[in-house]
């Protein structure tokens, strides 16, 4: 009987590792570049104040994340696949071509990180930028799905160096948890701007169409779609507890001193004085690995939705020849996007800026698509979300197009 029991726990064990990689990686993807320097302002401009928003902010991404995988598992479908034959061409193209624009700014974003930290380090961009431009599309390129996956999530252990950071720059730990349970909210507009771009850059559309498609190349049972749930739920956990340590590591030296940042290469750098070398190089590697992760997926994500919604081959498992458009694009975004950072002069915290507005513009409507095709029973079947999901999921719809309309109409406001 023992044995037995065994037995089950280690082909329970080996079905979650089976399973577990896409909601791992995209949500670890999440903190990327600008993700991360987002977290740094939180943290520099405001202290601890916001950590109970982030905390919040993860059961919600649990959720919506939950419910993308859960859709590529039981339809065995994209969502841009499924806005298509659900919501027909016109919603689907332009859900297409503002993710587009999203994702491509992103992308360039991820490539400014990358010449960002590694200038740090006084490696120049012109030779940081190609060389990681050519590794990106040869890692790609050439790996099946199972094997690219692999190389993703190996890049997850260099968000470990942000723990580190946040330990060294030796926080408040009292205020920090009084903070992360216990709400303060300011109508001031630097206050609301910033928590809208939190939200904003933890949950993105291009997460839910690269979730739900890599769940689909992936090729998970519905069998398994319980250790697919865990799958997410720990790339939830993950992704914010490393959004979490950000913050402290910045709110426990940058706001303590007053000093101000608007990209994470600034955060890297003005650690130093207040926790250290290592804090600093830590803070410096952690960019690197995110900016790394991020210029792989971010073009991955847009081939995927694209070919998905106008009906073109496409997964990692095919050759270029089987699927031109697929890595056509993929090619196009690396290329581009790291040829614009070797250009002098790009204003990257603008364009950071207009991907983060088109993004929340879009969230709220692909989160409408993605709650009435999960709660469609003719596509989903016995797998419609419970009332409970639907509660979390559509009170995050309406707080983010509050705080969307807040961030249209901000400018034109004298506040």
């Amino acid at each position: 009987m023992a044995q037995t029991t065994r037995s089950t726990r280690l082909r329970n064990i080996l079905l979650i590792l089976s399973v577990i990689g896409p909601g791992l990686v995209t949500a670890t993807a999440d903190n990327d570049a600008s993700g991360i320097a987002t977290y740094a302002m939180v943290g520099s401009m405001f202290g601890y104040k916001m950590l109970w928003g982030l905390f919040l902010i993860t059961i919600s991404l649990a959720v919506i994340q939950e419910m993308a995988a859960r859709m590529g598992v039981v339809t065995g479908k994209g969502l841009s696949d499924l806005i298509r034959e659900n919501f027909g061409v016109k919603m689907t193209f332009f859900a297409m071509v503002t993710l587009l624009i999203a994702n491509f700014t992103t992308t360039v974003g991820e490539f400014a990180g990358i010449a960002a930290s590694l200038e740090i380090f006084g490696i120049s961009k012109y030779i940081s930028v190609p060389l990681t431009a050519i590794f990106v599309w040869y890692i790609i390129n050439k790996g099946s799905y199972r094997k690219t996956e692999k190389f993703f999530l190996g890049l997850m252990v260099i968000y470990v160096s942000y723990i580190i950071s946040g330990f060294l720059a030796k926080p408040d730990w009292k205020e920090v948890f009084k903070n992360t349970f216990v709400p303060s909210f300011s109508f001031e507009p630097s206050f609301v701007l910033i928590f809208i771009a939190m939200i904003g850059t933890t949950i993105t559309p291009w997460m839910q169409f690269y979730l739900q498609s890599s769940v689909v190349d992936k090729g998970v049972d519905v069998k398994n779609l319980k250790y697919q749930r865990w799958d997410v739920f720990l790339g939830a956990f993950w992704t914010d507890f490393i959004a979490f340590f950000i913050v402290v590591a910045t709110a426990a030296t940058l706001y303590k001193h007053g000093i101000n940042i608007e990209t994470a290469e600034d955060a890297a750098k003005a650690l130093e004085p207040f926790a250290g070398k290592y804090a600093s190089s830590l803070f410096a590697i952690g960019l690197f690995g995110a900016s790394l992760l991020g210029a792989h997926i971010l073009p991955l994500s847009t081939a995927y939705a694209i070919t998905e919604a106008f009906g073109f081959e496409n997964g990692l498992d095919k050759k270029f020849k089987e699927a031109p458009v697929f890595y056509g694009i993929i090619l196009f975004f690396i290329v581009i996007g790291a040829g614009i950072i070797l250009l002098p002069n790009i204003p990257l915290i603008k364009l950071m800026i207009i991907a983060q507005e088109i993004n929340g513009i879009l969230l709220p409507i692909i989160l409408i698509y993605m709650l009435k095709l999960t709660n469609d029973k003719e596509i989903m079947g016995e797998y419609v979300n419970s009332k409970l999901f639907n509660v979390i999921a559509w009170v995050t719809v309406v707080f983010i197009i509050i705080l969307t309309l807040i961030l249209l109409v901000q400018p034109f406001l004298d506040i």
